[in-house]
């Protein structure tokens, strides 16, 4: 593994699904409180540094009719409505006015959001990506921005998955073919 050297004004934190209704679920192989502290600690990083932070959620309308409705194998579980604060971002992350917050409805925070167009008005190029799940919501976000040339670098101790066997295969056979995979100490080390 090479260096990593991150250049701050050229890279943004992007968050995935840190909120109320999804962070209550436990996953694996890092427990939510790990991944929480982990991106906070990142967060904090960025901030001092002068990197750019993006904090995406999930949600969509009360009726669920801009949810996708097709025929799967293996619906995800939750398919009944949410909770009214289902979508808002945990307080943890102490949402700044400078912070761009992105409301998807689909996996990727890519698809259907003006994420793209966010990150190329202000030069960033490279994404620091943490959250939850690995296998849903990071890797859709990921496999996105390495088709648009992003360059990015996983927190892997700041993200966890439904279970640790599909953590395991994201961020061992995955990731490093799009991207670095690194621990938080490191990338805020880099920063």
């Amino acid at each position: 593994m090479s260096e990593l050297v991150l250049e701050a004004k050229r890279t943004v934190v992007v968050v995935i699904d840190l909120q109320k209704g999804i962070v209550g679920v436990e996953g694996e192989p890092h427990s939510t409180a790990t991944v929480i502290a982990n991106t906070v600690r990142l967060l904090k990083a960025a901030r001092s540094k002068g990197a750019h932070v993006v904090l995406v959620h999930v949600g969509g309308a009360a009726d669920g009719a801009d949810r996708l409705h097709t025929t799967v194998d293996a619906p995800m579980r939750g398919a009944a409505l949410p909770a009214a604060d289902w979508s808002e971002l945990i307080p943890e992350l102490g949402r700044q006015a400078g912070d761009i917050a992105i409301l998807k409805r689909q996996w990727g925070a890519f698809y259907g959001t003006d994420l793209d167009l966010q990150l190329r008005r202000r030069g960033l190029t490279t994404i620091v990506l943490c959250g939850i799940a690995t296998e849903f919501g990071v890797e859709s976000t990921a496999r996105d921005a390495y088709e648009r040339g992003y360059e990015i670098v996983f927190a892997e101790d700041a993200m966890t998955g439904r279970s640790g066997a599909s953590h395991g295969n994201a961020v061992e056979r995955i990731f490093p073919r799009i991207g670095r995979v690194r621990a938080t100490e490191e990338i805020v080390g880099a920063l």
